[in-house]
């Protein structure tokens, strides 16, 4: 059943319904930026190659795929991507004003190539006006993006993310999520960056948010000290300090199965931060990233 044929249930039996059974293994996608060094072919070949079921495409700025070309582009990608086995279905983009063209463009071309879910921009508080006024303002976009994507057969989830971004606390994003009918808009929980901003409570933000979760971002990192000031060290899976047993326990308690995007922003050579060229070889980013791979879907089955 497509998504557009959804029955309207509400925010909380609606994802249930659409959520996989969680005895069954993770979908996951590495995101693309990974491997913005690589064609949209040899990008997908190497995705197959690892054992990932699919790609989180860039399709934004300094993306894979850049928005002002996204109707000769996007086709190429999802072809290259096709030609491998790799069905579309999760894209990282800039969207959230449907008043942009652009926006609207991006969405259109996604949801005629059979993409089903997309992260859209971040969003900041702009200090001229209270956050309380800006959830309004942001409130009210929310449900106009929803209804274009409920009319495109598409589901947006707003990335949480550590620092001033709105959604940096997980709790800030309900009054602006909560405007929607939570079918076709909701959340992609990063649990990297909800332990960043509440390492002792990151679990109630999951309970409070998890109606609303469409698709995850898994990635780790801890805290250290460079030059006497504590900083954020990113670092391969299951050696920071998300709780992935506890974190994945939680994920099949609450029946939450989603589309799941990999993210490795450690050193990689450049490939961590989408560069075009590397300082190591793509054997060695190959091997750290099924190395991830292996360990997310093993912490996941061991998860009770």
């Amino acid at each position: 059943m497509g998504i557009a044929a959804l029955p309207l249930l509400g925010v909380q039996n609606t994802f249930e319904t659409a959520n996989l059974a969680p005895e069954k293994e993770l979908k996951v996608h590495l995101f693309s930026k990974h491997l913005q060094f690589l064609n949209y072919s040899d990008m997908s070949e190497a995705a197959v190659n690892m054992g990932f079921d699919g790609l989180d495409l860039t399709v934004r700025r300094k993306g894979h795929v850049l928005p002002e070309h996204v109707k000769d582009n996007l086709p190429k990608a999802v072809e290259a991507m096709k030609a491998y086995g790799l069905q579309p279905q999760l894209m990282s983009t800039n969207v959230w004003d449907v008043n942009d063209a652009n926006n609207v463009t991006v969405l259109e071309t996604a949801s005629q190539l059979g993409f089903t879910h997309y992260r859209t921009d971040w969003l900041t508080y702009p200090e001229n006006q209270s956050i309380q006024e800006s959830q309004a303002h942001y409130a009210k976009q929310a449900k106009a993006l929803e209804q274009l994507n409920e009319e495109l057969g598409l589901i947006g989830g707003y990335q949480n993310h550590s620092g001033k971004h709105v959604g940096a606390a997980v709790w800030d994003l309900l009054p602006i999520l909560e405007a929607t009918k939570g079918e076709f808009l909701g959340c992609q929980y990063d649990i990297r960056h909800a332990v960043v901003e509440g390492a002792g409570s990151w679990e109630l933000g999951l309970q409070r948010i998890k109606p609303f979760i469409n698709t995850i971002v898994i990635k780790d990192f801890k805290w250290g000290i460079t030059d006497g000031k504590w900083h954020l060290i990113n670092v391969p899976l299951g050696q920071g300090m998300v709780d992935f047993k506890r974190y994945f326990s939680l994920l099949k308690k609450y029946k939450i199965n989603v589309p799941v995007s990999l993210h490795l922003e450690y050193d990689l050579g450049g490939a961590e931060k989408g560069y075009s060229k590397l300082t190591v070889s793509k054997e060695e980013v190959f091997k750290n990233m099924t190395r991830d791979l292996q360990f997310l879907k093993e912490a996941w089955k061991q998860a009770e």
